[in-house]
């Protein structure tokens, strides 16, 4: 394994004195263009929420049903209204996007925070809040394997509206569609990018249009707006409510979306898209079906497609679809985001990453994440069958980010901002009680398909757990086997060493500039050789989204100006890619002891090999995990952007 991702990483997680960061021009200044994007790629998932949400919430085979009368169909509307509010509008909106990291949300932004504090205060807390982030992201990963599911599945069951004889086809024509979706990631969404934000800015309208008209059927329906109707069927219904509260939670997938793309669009425009658009069209739909479940019960099979005209239900049918598959392509950048951010902070190996759009840095491909998702999406499709089964899993895995992301909000509010203990404890603690509510009440659906975002959670988050410890242990051997790097250039100046100096370049890539390369000194021990110039390079990952390039290299001559050896540290923020040759290009000449021939420079890697040991480092079955875990690791070589015919591989073997 090249094991080159080990310990190029800001450990402590703290941005490095003196490095500045910026924020791209698109983030302070509103256009339309930027929030018709924004429309087409943040908001596919909870805008396409309306399909399912009130037909889980009545469905008779729920194993906790809601009866359809009329105090409940309000205290339903009612809920999902201030459920909408209270958890986008407010926990989102208004303020977690107020906490980013150089203009990045999300998360994994939220755990680099957590991790810089931790290194500057050292408070225990930040460190098990981080696990939790950990954790949170890990539920991410269950999000996008069900939504693609659960939304693709229910918006092609709108056939069985239109036409009930095609019900034995929504299943193979929601997998073939699936499988479309993810053969075509690897040419990215630059080219379709242009075409989301208007087919779902169509796609609100259409559906705002919709429940306009239901509500002129029963204007009454408006009243639920009302938070009254919502605290009366919650405490005055408690037994269904409680249970309600399970399928209600639908209303607000594809929250964390809003967060986690806000380094794409900005947050005035997610904000502005929301509040004008989205969130206008969405309460209109749901009170529309709620007028339709009034006029009459047996509309909960399907309140959303029986909602539209009939003469319009077959284009909303492909719109619908259309629609689903660009919440699925949403929840999948979002995925391919998180594993690399993962990457880059240590918590997953080194994945193999392309990037599909030259403008937008964003816009990545992860081979290995999409084929996993791509079988995972697949497998949900055949075993679960219908969305309305998908919904009990659906539940539970956001909920659970839900409430992580609210706690970790908390805490940045408090160390960040300093904001009083008072209001945290108000105002923070009202917005806990209903994401736990939330989640307590998912938890009633455990036995019924809950538990598989839990299970993938605790396995993402058992992986990247054991990845991290594993890369400790392998970076405290390496340091031992490497030897210090001071006395090692002590050794070549006095040629103690006995090495002769041949023309050239050569590069090392190495984890810091405190211990000598494993390749390097291989080279000395048995070739006896070292270059006229030498480049040490250790690559550090900022937790910072980007680094400019004036404060990309960092060049340190290791106590002598005058022996052709250097140390150069390459800063790159985690969602860069770290192109190894491009950042030596910008290396000043009058600070690398002469002029680097880096047209016909070597690159030396050090290949790891692990293997199992016998020291109670970790669990045997942890470390099989971690070793297998490595076989997934990029190719050094590729990650880094080196010339192949250029690229020496030499080995050593760690025991874990």
């Amino acid at each position: 394994m090249a094991d080159h991702r080990q310990g190029t990483e800001s450990d402590d997680g703290a941005a490095p004195q003196g490095l500045t960061t910026h924020r791209p021009s698109a983030r302070d200044t509103v256009r339309l263009a930027v929030v018709i994007g924004a429309l087409g790629v943040v908001f596919g998932d909870i805008g396409t929420s309306p399909i399912y949400t009130l037909q889980t919430v009545f469905n008779p085979s729920d194993p906790h049903p809601v009866p359809v009368t009329t105090d409940n169909v309000f205290g339903v509307v009612s809920l999902v209204f201030w459920s909408v509010m209270i958890i986008v509008t407010v926990t989102y909106v208004l303020l977690a996007m107020r906490a980013d990291n150089d203009g990045e949300g999300g998360i994994m932004a939220l755990i680099t925070l957590l991790r810089r504090w931790n290194a500057q205060r050292g408070r225990r807390a930040a460190v098990v809040l981080a696990a939790l982030g950990i954790f949170g992201a890990s539920l991410f990963f269950g999000d996008s394997m069900i939504t693609p599911a659960i939304s693709v599945l229910s918006a092609v069951e709108g056939l069985k509206v239109v036409e009930p004889s095609l019900e034995d086809a929504v299943v193979p024509i929601t997998a073939v569609i699936i499988v479309m979706l993810f053969l075509v990631q690897r040419r990215g969404t630059a080219a379709v990018g242009r075409v989301f934000g208007p087919v779902m800015i169509l796609w609100f309208v259409a559906i705002g249009a919709c429940g306009v008209v239901g509500i002129t059927d029963h204007p009454d329906i408006l009243k639920s707006l009302s938070p009254t109707y919502a605290l009366g069927f919650l405490f005055g219904h408690w037994g269904t409510a409680f249970f309600a509260l399970a399928a209600i939670v639908l209303a607000v997938t594809g929250a964390e979306a809003l967060y986690a793309d806000m380094g794409h669009f900005g947050r005035r425009a997610i904000t502005r898209g929301w509040l004008f658009l989205v969130l206008p069209a969405c309460v209109l739909s749901y009170m529309g079906q709620g007028a339709l479940i009034l006029d009459d019960p047996d509309n909960i099979s399907s309140p959303f497609f029986l909602l539209v005209p009939e003469w319009a239900r077959w284009p909303m049918v492909l719109l619908a679809t259309a629609a689903t598959v660009i919440a699925s392509q949403a929840v999948i950048t979002g995925a391919y985001s998180v594993a690399s951010q993962a990457a880059q902070l240590g918590y997953l190996p080194r994945l193999r990453i392309a990037h599909t759009s030259e403008s937008t840095i964003g816009q990545i491909y992860v081979p290995w994440i999409n084929w996993l998702l791509m079988v995972s999406v697949l497998t949900l499709v055949f075993a679960f069958r219908s969305s309305a089964e998908l919904a009990y899993a659906f539940g539970m895995a956001v909920t659970g980010t839900i409430t992580i992301t609210t706690l970790l909000f908390l805490y940045v509010a408090r160390a960040k901002w300093g904001t009083p203990k008072w209001l945290l404890v108000v105002g923070g603690g009202a917005l806990l009680v209903v994401d736990l509510l939330f989640v307590a009440a998912n938890m009633t659906k455990l036995v019924h398909g809950a538990w598989l975002p839990l299970l993938i959670g605790l396995t993402a988050f058992t992986v990247m757990t054991t990845w991290q410890r594993g890369r400790e242990l392998v970076t405290e051997q390496r340091a031992r086997a490497e030897g210090s790097l001071p006395e090692f250039v002590d050794e070549l100046r006095s040629g103690e060493a006995g090495a002769r100096q041949v023309p050239g370049t050569a590069v090392f890539l190495n984890r810091d500039k405190e211990t000598a390369p494993l390749a390097m000194r291989a080279n000395v021990e048995h070739n006896h050789v070292r270059h006229e110039q030498v480049v040490i390079l250790s690559i550090k990952t900022e937790p910072v989204p980007r680094v400019p390039a004036e404060q990309r290299v960092v060049v340190d001559d290791l106590g002598y100006g005058d022996d052709g050896i250097i140390h150069v540290t390459a800063r790159f923020g985690y969602m860069e890619p770290q192109d190894v040759p491009g950042s030596l290009a910008l290396l000043d000449p009058a600070e690398t002891e002469g002029p680097l021939q880096l047209d016909q420079a070597s690159y030396f890697l050090s290949k790891i090999e692990l293997r199992r040991g016998e020291a109670p480092t970790m669990a045997p079955w942890r470390k099989r995990l971690f070793i297998a875990t490595s076989y997934i690791t990029a190719d050094a070589a590729e990650h880094f952007s080196l010339p192949r015919d250029r690229t020496v591989i030499m080995g050593a073997h760690i025991e874990v």
